[in-house]
């Protein structure tokens, strides 16, 4: 409670209210804007947390970060057109029920249920981070090598799209990590003669370009002819008695499966709403409803995302290690202000990390009060062509890079990056294991380094220690678990080709 006190104490200062409220603001416009998204919101705004002290950065991060999952329901419910990856599952009931002229109330009950995950999430978030904490103090620089080359391989694995893909993206991520000079040797590596690149890449430049330009193009290149729906009145936002009944156990069951598939890396609130989608129709004692305006197939998936979204902070702050690619920015931000996000966080910057978890609270209220009211002004906006929208995201992503480092250089990386970004789309190579791969490559090296120093140039360490051993042991099993399942893969297309050939 002293705790919670003193996060309330931070966070109830003016200063961090009103960045807790720009960040809400901002986040649920971006996440009601088809083909943006959480990642590329975090990735754009990033740059303004630069001249803000890291408490109020974080809170403003965080709440852009949760604030668009709030706000990607509304283009999934009006438009069929999900505002963010997570919100993609909501379409199939939602926009049904905007057909059937029940807009109004998928809109407020997903709203109710989002708040519903994202409260719970933040008790699990109090109640489990310092357990963690606790156990990550036992940890040397062997055990967080360890730790993160299970993250990077969890991250490749557990994710959408073909695990030997996103391996090949960690690696790609960590290449990129090592442009630049060498902060032990003074060694200049991979700056292929270009004095631009001895300062490395910068991980605004990386995240903007592959996922904020590279969803401006994607965006451009889809069809967007459909309009919003007619104005939604509050009268027909409220739910029936029924409706409620009937929506209080998929919420809590969608806090759970988000709350447990939060925190592990690769995976996130859009893998646990498609999972707690799953888990209601096969509970439902009716499940052809689903597909056709089933208010389950709404509250469930939304309480998931945003209980996933809160627990996701459990990793990047108390190990430093991301549990998704915008966590991974989240963790930049931090080690972009000097502050090295792990097990001491707690102790030597609690009002920190007290003031961000207080403002969880603060932040989902403001968007409690803020998403119902205002979700006329957000239909409006759906009704603004696209063509005048993308412009005036690519001139704030061109001010935001050039800030950093006042490079024009910066800039057309940030295009360069943008265009291998929609290619890597095309060839569904999914760039989020890569920006991981950015983050962890420097701390692995580091933290590989001391180990190395301490032991003497020893590997055996790395297998003796008990802890290492077993997340070296778990990173094994996946990396066989993934041969095994590409090898059966390759059998059953071989004897389907040798069938069909006889």
């Amino acid at each position: 409670m002293d705790n919670l006190i003193l996060g309330f104490d931070v966070a109830l200062s003016l200063h961090n209210l009103a960045y807790c409220f720009i960040g809400v603001l901002l986040g649920t416009f971006i996440g009601v804007l088809p083909g943006v998204g959480a990642l590329a919101a975090v990735s754009m705004l990033l740059p303004i947390t630069f001249h803000l002290d890291p408490t109020a950065g974080l809170i403003m991060l965080g709440g852009v970060y949760y604030g668009s999952e709030y706000g990607g329901s509304t283009s999934s419910i009006l438009l069929n057109l999900p505002g963010t990856a997570s919100n993609a599952v909501t379409c199939l009931d939602g926009y049904p029920m905007a057909k059937n002229g029940r807009a109004g109330v998928a809109l407020f009950m997903t709203t109710v249920a989002s708040f519903v995950g994202g409260c719970i999430g933040i008790v699990i978030l109090i109640v489990l981070t310092p357990t963690v904490v606790s156990f990550a103090l036992a940890f040397g620089p062997a055990e967080f090598v360890s730790a993160m080359i299970l993250g990077l391989i969890a991250a490749a694995t557990i994710g959408q799209g073909s695990p030997l893909k996103g391996l090949a993206m960690v690696a790609l991520g960590m290449l990129l990590a090592l442009i630049g000079v060498d902060e032990n040797s003074g060694a200049v590596r991979y700056d292929f003669g270009s004095l631009y690149l001895y300062e490395g890449l910068h991980l605004v430049v990386v995240a903007m370009g592959l996922f904020g330009v590279s969803e401006v193009i994607s965006s451009i290149l889809t069809d967007r002819d459909k309009n919003a729906s007619a104005w939604v009145s509050f009268r027909s936002m409220m739910p029936t008695r029924k409706e409620i009944k009937v929506s209080i156990m998929p919420m809590l069951r969608g806090t759970a499966v988000g709350s447990i598939f939060g925190p592990l890396p690769g995976t996130g609130p859009t893998v646990a709403s498609f999972l707690s989608y799953a888990l209601e129709k096969r509970v439902a004692r009716d499940p052809s409803r689903f597909g056709k305006g089933a208010i389950e197939g709404i509250c469930s998936p939304e309480a998931s995302n945003n209980a996933a979204v809160q627990t996701a902070f459990i990793p990047t702050l108390a190990l430093g290690i991301p549990g998704s690619a915008t966590m991974a920015i989240m963790l930049g931000a931090l080690m972009i202000h000097g502050i090295t996000p792990g097990p001491r966080l707690i102790t030597e910057h609690s009002d920190l990390f007290w003031g961000v978890v207080a403002s969880f609270w603060i932040g989902n209220l403001f968007l409690m009060l803020l998403n119902i009211p205002l979700i006329g002004v957000w239909v409006s906006l759906l009704r603004i062509p696209y063509s005048l929208l993308y412009p005036a995201i690519l001139t704030l992503i061109c001010i935001g890079v050039y800030s950093i480092r006042y490079s024009a250089f910066d800039i057309v990386m940030v295009a360069a990056l943008g265009v291998l970004g929609y290619l890597m789309r095309l060839a569904r190579f999914e760039p989020a294991p890569l920006l991981i791969g950015f983050i962890l490559g420097p701390m692995i090296e580091q933290n590989f380094r001391r180990a190395m120093l301490i032991f003497g140039g020893d590997f055996m360490p790395f297998i003796q220690r008990p802890i290492s051993g077993l997340l070296l042991g778990v990173a094994v099993l996946l990396i066989l678990m993934i041969s095994y399942s590409n090898l059966r893969s390759v059998i059953r297309s071989v004897t389907a080709q040798t069938r069909r050939a006889r």
